[in-house]
């Protein structure tokens, strides 16, 4: 049996089709798996790290601007298209794959089009509750859509109907215990712990809004925080030290750079705030967490308002957009939820009815009924 991967850009995409491709590779001996990137982005790094084949293709997107720059940059993509799918047919071609997958990223495109022209069963998966413009292209294509979200549903027209398979996630969030993590962390049974982060390289509104109720909070004790300025917010760890922080301490706030035991972080928490991608807000379900989510207004098509939007529609999460967030607001909201314990309960219970923890099966069964055919 033979499985192409077609994903690339960021980790939203690429993560999880690894995650499934690993689950394939460990459950069915006799699988071959090959996926397909471009050379510039993390796959070239994230995908051979993981053991499997990788090749590449040149593609990237277009910019919805006349400016002479982008003009410039539209016609390079055009004729970079018309390279990748020839380099895509060559890749399918040599591979002789069963089912081609698409896990979102350009590369997705001229991969899966070649496939379909060739008669190689198809599918794709969606990861945000508004959908690319790449997998609006292609679900109108392929022989299977999946998606993290019923809600992206509404925004496809796909040639046959789409399953809702969630997103995986990583094992060893699913098998956190929240009393075993407070207690490494240190978290007295009688204490909130609330967590932030902006993502792995931060977000600098989310830094700012936070700084002066972490500083309230070392002083009088109310809640335990731990917060992550991101790889890209040094300035931030100097702002503390400079208030008083020792190598990011002070009472009850930890303030870091990077998370690296995020597991065990948020196990423990009573309510995380952070940005609104797929991976984050399949995470945040599948632990029962309430939360507040800041969506990048700056990611393509606004998906991460409509990734919250699925939440707060559900009861299952709170909403403060970039432009409304002040200290003021997220400090009043973070005191409005932990004050109501009946309230916090049922949007945790909310988050985790939303959740769907067996998404790397579901989606391996997809792909390998395909391949089957």
């Amino acid at each position: 049996m033979r499985i192409l991967f077609a994903t690339g850009g960021t980790a939203g995409h690429i993560n999880p089709a690894l995650a499934v491709a690993s689950y394939i590779r460990e459950t069915n001996k006799d699988a071959e798996i090959m996926f397909i990137g471009t050379a510039d982005h993390m796959e070239s790094r994230l995908v051979p790290n993981a053991g499997f084949d990788f090749k590449t293709i040149e593609i990237s997107g277009f910019r919805r601007s006349l400016s002479p720059k982008a003009i410039i940059h539209n016609i390079k993509t055009v004729i970079r298209l018309i390279k990748s799918s020839s380099a895509s047919r060559k890749i399918i071609k040599d591979f002789n794959p069963d089912v081609v997958v698409g896990f979102g990223g350009y590369v997705s495109g001229p991969v899966l089009q070649q496939a379909v022209k060739l008669s190689i069963p198809t599918c794709i998966h969606e990861q945000n509750a508004f959908p690319g413009i790449t997998n609006k292209t292609l679900a109108k294509q392929v022989d299977r859509v999946m998606l993290t979200v019923e809600d992206a549903k509404k925004h496809l027209e796909p040639k046959n109907e789409v399953v809702v398979t969630g997103l995986p996630v990583r094992g060893e969030l699913l098998s956190a215990d929240r009393d075993l993590a407070r207690a490494e962390l240190g978290i007295p049974d009688d204490k909130y712990l609330v967590l932030s982060f902006g993502g792995s390289l931060g977000a600098r509104p989310l830094n700012e809004a936070m700084f002066n109720i972490l500083l309230s909070s070392a002083e009088s004790g109310k809640y335990y925080h731990i917060h992550s300025v991101g790889t890209n917010g040094s300035e931030f760890l100097d702002k503390f030290n400079e208030a008083g922080f020792v190598n990011g301490k002070k009472g009850s706030v930890d303030v870091r750079q990077y998370i690296d035991n995020m597991d065990v972080c948020m196990a423990a928490a009573d309510l995380v705030i952070g940005r609104a991608g797929a991976s984050s807000l399949s995470e945040i379900e599948a632990m029962g967490k309430a939360s507040i989510l800041i969506p990048s207004p700056y990611v393509a098509e606004n998906h991460q308002f409509h990734n919250a939007m699925a939440l707060v529609n559900r009861n299952a999460g709170f909403i403060i957009e970039e432009k409304d967030l002040t200290s003021e607001a997220l400090e009043s909201k973070i005191d409005e939820l932990l004050s109501d314990s009946k309230k916090l309960k049922e949007v945790e219970n909310n988050a985790r009815n939303m959740a769907i923890v067996d998404s790397r099966e579901r989606i391996a069964s997809i792909i390998l009924e395909l391949a089957g055919k």
